[in-house]
């Protein structure tokens, strides 16, 4: 199978594609606006000591100070661990701000919290450096499981395993939620290039302000995280961030460094595959597939789910058959739709009613053979008795629907609006309601343009007997601003 990554930077924006066989899989979208600074470490002066707050205000460069609170300092490493024999700070052992920390010192931080409006950025001193499967905090030796990692056997090869390839008993070791089944050269891959990165961090000018460590970019996350062995190429259609990008992967990712490509092509690096039309394609509803039947996937606030349907397709032999065929088309093309689109959380899938039992097996064992391509961890349930699938699927980042798209300002978010008519009867009622009450002589109908034309050619009748009714005139003003739903009755 060919595999390549197509990377396109522009000054604000990054896009990763992964390809699979001329396929587009998977997309990444990062906007420079947007990226914040949480995780970022900085080298900071303090400013203030405020004991009445158990807290300080730290310069790190930025327009605001940041905040640093008592319960944030750790204390690992320093004379006061020793003093107060702890390695952190808890209920059982309160410290005063004042004796940890004092106006014009220098100390190592990380952003906690963005800074948001008058407040400035919430700051730790205790760092931690993730990586696609692990997260190092330096200088507190300490291994530990993501506890949403339940099965008590994988746990115990996870620690057994992060034990036999930490060499360096300073650093502590997070086993993050992703790293479940992953092999040991993975989990050795993702360490050595923490303790790469740890000594770079520690090499940085400690000057008050300076920015010691920036959370990678979407580039260089992709080529840590997403670069397997089955990846040829990594296309990059941007000079400056190609030789970035390589620098970065001769010093951290050795392994990579020989699959990056400059793209100097005339052609955008997205119209090679056609990727630009699959991205459109990705933000509708209805999904054809190549044998005439189509999926219908909408996307909730508490769940996705995803409607299979024969569409056009008639097939050769009987209604089972065609059924059959139907829903294992269905089953890739839902599971690259999942990649694609990044959908998470709960997903249910409305197969087509079948009712040979081996023909519901083969389409669960297609889904989950298409599924094991996924990054993200999926959990699948056996087809129900009304042909439906419920399974779940990790959430990594925002859909891509979510990047890409707001809510309609028109509908907002209803993916419907009210009808011509409905506007019209709406109208009627409104103009009953303002005649009675404030007894005019005549009313301003405002309203958009179909739903005026209605009021002139389908409803005139009934407009001409709603004149009659209250006793006065009518008249309707267009307003090309106004959506189908909106209108004004005014009094005149």
């Amino acid at each position: 199978m060919s595999e390549e990554i197509l990377i396109n930077v522009t000054p604000r924006e990054t896009r990763v594609s992964m390809v699979e066989n001329g396929v587009l899989q998977e997309v990444h979208i990062e906007r420079t606006g947007k990226r914040g600074i949480v995780g970022n470490i900085y080298y900071g002066k303090v400013n203030r000591v405020l004991p009445g707050m158990q807290a300080a205000f730290v310069d790190i460069g930025l327009d605001k100070a940041a905040f640093l609170h008592v319960s944030d300092i750790g204390l690992q490493g320093s004379k006061y661990a020793e003093h107060f024999g702890t390695d952190d700070l808890s209920d059982e052992n309160p410290v005063n701000i004042t004796e940890v920390i004092c106006e014009g010192q220098m100390v190592l931080v990380q952003v906690t919290k963005d800074p948001l409006g008058t407040k400035g950025a919430r700051l730790t001193t205790q760092l931690s450096i993730p990586s696609r499967y692990l997260v190092m905090m330096p200088n507190v030796p300490h291994v530990g499981i993501s506890t949403r990692i339940e099965d008590e056997d994988e746990r115990i090869r996870l620690r057994e395993l992060v034990d036999k390839v930490k060499s360096d008993e300073q650093h502590g070791i997070i086993v993050r939620t992703a790293a479940e089944g992953v092999e040991e050269n993975a989990l050795t891959a993702d360490l050595e290039f923490l303790i790469k990165l740890w000594d770079r961090i520690k090499e940085r000018p400690k000057a008050a302000g300076n920015i010691i460590y920036e959370d990678l970019s979407l580039a260089m996350r992709t080529i840590r995280d997403l670069t397997r062995d089955e990846i040829e190429k990594i296309r990059i259609d941007s000079r400056t961030a190609f030789v970035r990008l390589k620098a970065f992967a001769d010093e951290f990712v050795p392994r990579v460094s020989g699959r990056l490509e400059y793209y100097a092509g005339e052609r955008p690096i997205f119209d090679l595959y056609g990727i630009e039309d699959e991205l459109q394609k990705a933000l509708e509803r209805k999904v054809q597939l190549k044998s005439g039947g189509y999926l219908v996937i909408d996307q909730t606030e508490a769940m996705t789910t995803v409607d299979v349907n024969t569409g056009g397709f008639v097939g050769h032999r009987n209604l089972e058959e065609t059924i059959y065929k139907t829903n294992l088309e269905a089953a890739s093309a839902v599971a690259r739709q999942l990649r694609l689109r990044n959908l998470g959380g709960i997903v249910i899938i409305d197969f087509i009613d079948m009712t040979d039992e081996s023909h519901k097996r083969q389409v669960f064992r297609v889904l989950e053979k298409a599924l094991e391509k996924d990054h993200a961890k999926t959990h699948i349930c056996e087809v129900s008795p009304l042909g439906l699938v419920e399974m779940t699927r990790k959430r990594t980042r925002e859909s891509l629907e979510h990047i890409l798209c707001e809510s309609c300002s028109t509908c907002s978010g209803r993916g419907t609006i009210k009808t011509a008519e409905t506007a019209c009867y709406e109208i009627f009622r409104e103009i009953i309601r303002a005649a009675r009450a404030y007894g005019a002589k005549q009313l301003m109908v405002l309203a958009s343009q179909p739903v005026v034309d209605r009021m002139l050619d389908e409803e005139s009748a009934s407009l001409a007997e709603l004149e009659t009714f209250i006793g006065c005139p009518i008249n309707l003003q267009v307003e090309a601003y106004y959506s189908q739903e909106q209108f004004d009755v005014v009094l005149v």
